[in-house]
């Protein structure tokens, strides 16, 4: 490794992105994006929420997916992978789905190429249940590099993204987990309001008292609470005041997307096709998925799931620390390597046993 690749310090030509960093952040250029249909990006989000609910309505509206999904964004996110740098496929039958979101419109947000959520979704070969298991985006790891050598060199997960797009990010966290990812989906949680509002609002059960840092400043209380939109979106944006930062961003992003689950599946909106459909209009999240992924396939597999199936977990870590200027997150890596090996053999109980 030359004195440029040394942990901590910047290769000519490869600028971090944005994050939890103490040095100033870099923007690169987020890849061109062809202009998006917006009642198709509603009908996306909507379908991955029922499905995730498992509500007999989901097959109508598999039946109006088929007519309009050949013309939904897809995503190139296997390509240029090597085929022989893949895991192999341990359980056939099992998903392990890559979900990657951005806040757009974080106040925080200094543009460019982001990943700022990373979560391993792993759905049981028997459809059980869900692990959802969120990897911080400072976790340092080997970056694999890239034919125009970006890379290949350790720094924060979510460099990968910034380095070589969608391929880079599947096949750091692949090379990291040894786990295959079957599905790629990429999310802009800012989108939650609309669906939240159009829910009525969310239940969240604050740890503690605390002030958020973004106007209008929000006072959070302790307890359990109604919260709309963006109140909620606030609430799961918070880290600077917390002394584990970014692990408490996790956690109340983890709180949101449940309770979101949980209010769809017990506020009779599937019921109600009025309700139903202000829900499925409501939303103007930006979402898209890989070439291979058929929503109407994965609707159809996942129906019987419930909120309470859903088990949210985070990467084993031993906390936080320095590499050079930069603030990154250090994981267990024994404690990873057997959770991992636990989710590729699809064995539930040890996954569930590993991760608490």
């Amino acid at each position: 490794m030359s004195s440029g690749e040394q942990a901590g310090t910047a290769v000519p030509g490869q600028t971090l992105p944005a994050g939890d960093t103490d040095g100033p952040g870099t923007t690169v250029d987020a890849p061109a994006k062809r202009p998006r249909r917006r009642w198709l990006r509603i009908t996306l989000i909507s379908v991955m929420v029922l499905a995730l609910l498992g509500v007999g309505g989901v097959v109508a509206a598999g039946f109006y997916l088929k007519s309009v999904e050949s013309d939904i964004e897809r995503l190139d996110a296997f390509v240029g992978i090597p085929e022989e740098t893949r895991p192999e496929v341990v359980v056939k039958g099992a998903l392990n789905m890559l979900i990657l979101g951005s806040d757009s419109r974080d106040p925080e947000s200094t543009g460019g190429s982001r990943a700022d959520t990373i979560i391993l979704a792993h759905v049981p070969k028997d459809r059980s249940g869900a692990q959802l298991v969120s990897i911080p985006r400072d976790t340092w790891v080997p970056i694999p590099r890239t034919k125009d050598g970006r890379g290949g060199r350790d720094a924060k997960i979510n460099a990968a993204y910034a380095w070589g797009g969608l391929p880079l990010m599947v096949q750091t966290v692949e090379q990291y987990t040894k786990v295959r990812i079957d599905h790629v989906l990429m999310v802009d949680f800012a989108g939650f309001t609309e669906i939240i509002d159009a829910l009525g609002g969310i239940e969240i059960n604050s740890a503690k008292t605390f002030t958020s840092i973004h106007p209008p400043f929000r006072t959070f209380e302790q307890g359990r609470q109604r919260m709309d939109g963006a109140t909620a979106l606030d609430f799961s944006r918070q880290r600077k005041q917390f002394a584990d930062g970014d692990f408490t961003r996790i956690k109340h992003q983890q709180q949101v997307i449940k309770a979101i689950l949980d209010k769809a599946a017990s506020g009779g909106i599937l019921t109600n096709p009025a309700k139903l459909n202000s829900f499925v209009r409501a939303t103007s999240s930006a979402v898209s998925v890989d070439k291979d992924t058929s929503l109407v396939d994965m609707a159809m597999e996942l129906r019987s799931l419930r909120g309470n199936d859903l088990t949210f977990m985070t990467n084993p870590t031993k906390g936080t620390g320095r590499v050079g200027s930069e603030s990154v997150v250090f994981d267990d890596s024994e404690k990873a390597a057997s959770f991992y090996d636990a989710l590729r053999r699809d064995a539930v109980k040890e996954i569930l046993s590993a991760g608490k």
